[in-house]
């Protein structure tokens, strides 16, 4: 009975983050608990603060796995979130986008990376840099 229903949950899990199956996002999924699979779930419901403002984008790269963010995964961003020292954010940096820790430090801004092999890059006047969003959720498929 554990081992079924550890399976069903990994499968429910699949269904509700998996870009690959048919199922939409806002349909409602199972939603296990208790030992019971009565209640119906819409992830939209748990991630989704302002849906006017939300949109989803997948990561490219290894510059930010010491938050728990792969290549591959998928963020919920949020356009309406205040932008603060120490948030996650989307961004273009000079042409390209990019997903780093915004740390504003003596009035200055910074990106930084969470992992050591990428350094800290600092913004300037010169820069051509605008965030498109504060992520407020990772979808990670696990191995």
């Amino acid at each position: 009975m554990k081992r079924e229903r550890l399976y069903n949950e990994r499968i429910l899990y699949k269904k509700t983050v998996s870009m690959n199956n048919k199922t939409k996002a806002s349909e409602k999924l199972p939603f296990i608990h208790s030992d019971s699979a009565d209640h119906r779930l819409n992830i939209n419901d748990y991630v989704v603060e302002n849906k006017t403002a939300t949109y989803f984008v997948r990561v490219k790269g290894d510059s930010m796995q010491g938050v728990g963010i792969y290549d591959k995964d998928i963020l919920v961003v949020d356009k309406s979130k205040q932008i603060t020292c120490g948030k996650i954010i989307v961004a273009t940096l000079n042409g390209e986008f990019t997903i780093k820790r915004l740390i504003i430090k003596n009035g200055r801004k910074y990106l930084f990376s969470e992992h050591p092999k990428y350094p800290t890059i600092s913004i300037t006047n010169e820069c051509d840099f605008e965030v498109f969003g504060v992520v407020t959720y990772t979808i990670h498929k696990p191995l």
